[in-house]
């Protein structure tokens, strides 16, 4: 099991990211709570993973915190929730928010997140109540003075891009984004948003 990477920042393609790790560059699929925290390519970070081995591939997922890597590894363990889940939830959704959530059997919250439907929330919240003590802390609060992501050609249709690999259609994706000021935004900005605005 590979249990941290670090390296280089070399990629981010929203869920995709590289990491240049002493000349390998390895890809790792993240939620968009890591990505936030992302500093500008080139400079050296260190994410928590988890591996999952398929007949067809090996995927690596990484998260800023062990606390996030924590909740994807307890999702996935529910009925129904696949990694691909797993990572559309915990970019919806902050730990705090999905905490409350379930604690308050929110399955009206839960559903509106891409590939959630009502039957797959109220598992959730039945499974995920008695699993979360386990998980320890919620999430800290992220650094306010995190570098942003640098300026790329398209923010706006990456971000499409992105939501769209997150699980949501493509025209609800652009639904989400049309109507956000994207003017100096970056890709992680305009995805952002656009969560926020989906689960309101």
């Amino acid at each position: 099991m590979i249990g941290f990477l670090r390296g280089k920042l070399a990629l981010k393609a929203p869920p995709l990211l590289m990491l240049d790790v002493n000349g390998v560059g390895y890809e790792v699929e993240a939620p968009m709570t890591t990505f936030y925290n992302l500093p500008v390519l080139g400079t050296e970070v260190m994410l928590h993973t988890h591996l999952v081995v398929r007949e067809d591939a090996h995927i690596l997922f990484g998260f800023s915190t062990e606390a996030d890597r924590a909740m994807f590894r307890t999702l996935i363990k529910v009925n129904g929730v696949g990694p691909k889940l797993a990572l559309a939830i915990l970019s919806g959704q902050s730990a705090e928010e999905f905490h409350r959530c379930i604690h308050n059997n929110d399955t009206q919250t839960l559903v509106r997140l891409p590939g959630v439907g009502k039957k797959t929330a109220e598992r959730l919240v039945i499974e995920m109540r008695d699993r979360l003590p386990d998980l320890g802390e919620s999430v800290d609060a992220t650094a306010a003075g995190a570098d942003k992501m640098q300026p790329v050609n398209n923010p706006k249709q990456e971000a499409i891009s992105a939501l769209c690999s997150l699980g949501y259609k493509p025209l609800d994706a652009t639904k989400m984004v049309q109507h956000i000021n994207i003017e100096g935004k970056s890709c992680e900005d305009i995805i952002r948003l656009a969560l926020q605005g989906s689960v309101r």
